[in-house]
């Protein structure tokens, strides 16, 4: 049985994850392509990391003691182009994620079997950080997918490259069997080139 601490360890590293999609991303664009619209109807990233960042401070700020669907959030104003800016764009995104990891340190044992309400339905705390995991990977994969349609043939594979399935799993199945986490390698990779 996986007990509390394994879980939020688990589902830290998922957020992380899909953190480093959207970091990845706003690595190869340039400023001006963050605005890019398919049509007038169509979410641009700085759009999506708006409406993403709106999404966080709201269900994160006081999640075990209040509703996450705060009175002060203006939904409709995140699908509006107010981000002006890569540094606006980058500084909400980090502001949002920030929220919601300050939140995740705060869980333990005491309080893991809190009832969390989101316009008044209540939701078990899984179930509520469920539901915003497959929020933001949606919205992250969107985000990616408008990098790669911008990119097209530039874009650097922020996964399995093209083609290097067989490859990468003729790596995979040489080593020894192990118990890790999805995204483990990703962590390591990360931490070696940021030092």
């Amino acid at each position: 049985m996986m007990s509390s601490e394994n879980y939020l360890d688990s589902i830290t590293k998922q957020f992380q994850y899909y953190k480093h999609l959207g970091d990845k991303t706003f690595v190869q664009l340039e400023e001006q392509e963050l605005f890019w619209q398919y049509n007038e109807d169509s979410n641009s990233i700085a759009i999506i990391v708006n409406h993403l960042w709106g999404n966080m401070r709201s269900r994160w700020t006081d999640f075990l003691t209040s509703d996450g669907e705060k009175e002060w959030r203006k939904r409709d104003e995140e699908f509006e182009d107010i981000i002006q800016s890569r540094e606006d764009c980058i500084k909400k995104w980090e502001a949002g994620w920030s929220c919601l990891f300050e939140a995740l340190a705060t869980i333990n044992e005491d309080n893991f079997n809190s009832l969390v309400y989101i316009r008044n339905q209540g939701h078990t705390l899984t179930e509520a950080i469920h539901r915003q995991l497959a929020h933001y990977a949606y919205h992250v994969g969107q985000m990616v997918y408008i990098g790669k349609m911008i990119q097209g043939e530039n874009w650097e594979s922020l996964s399995i490259p093209k083609g290097a399935s067989k490859k990468y799993n003729t790596e995979k199945f040489s080593q020894k069997k192990s118990k890790q986490h999805v995204t483990d390698e990703f962590l390591t990779k990360k931490d070696t080139e940021s030092n």
